[in-house]
């Protein structure tokens, strides 16, 4: 019991160090979240044609546990040039979860779900230095 408490409080301060580390686009060194071992956790919301934030900025090689949740309707998240896509849930269903680790470069993802009218323009980038 006093372990599951210990657990439920470690995840909830995870929950709100992501959420803050969420409303920047970089994230530096020795400022993350952690979930496993190395991982850099990461929060991005999907709202009307945007990913917020829509750039994000880490060391080349490091492992990212992106989190995606959608605030209006169903939603797609696809890296381009990787095998990673998914789709997340309409608003207040649920949480989608992508790990990825970027070497040096840029990572342009994208809606992979048509979303309405401003679709297309529904972009962001991952950019590992």
């Amino acid at each position: 019991m006093v372990v599951l408490m210990h657990s439920v409080r470690l995840l909830a301060l995870v929950g709100v160090v992501g959420a803050v580390l969420s409303e920047g686009i970089t994230l530096p060194a020795g400022a993350s979240a952690k979930a496993g071992q190395d991982a850099r956790v990461i929060d991005i919301a999907a709202e009307r044609f945007a990913f917020t934030p829509s750039e994000i900025r880490v060391k080349a090689g490091t492992r990212l546990e992106i989190r995606l949740q959608s605030d209006d309707t169903a939603h797609g998240f696809h890296i381009v040039g990787t095998d990673v896509d998914i789709e997340l849930p309409k608003r207040g269903r649920g949480v989608a979860t992508v790990n990825f680790q970027p070497q040096a470069g840029r990572y342009t993802f994208e809606c992979s779900r048509i979303c309405g009218a401003g679709h297309e323009f529904m972009r962001g980038v991952i950019v590992a230095e």
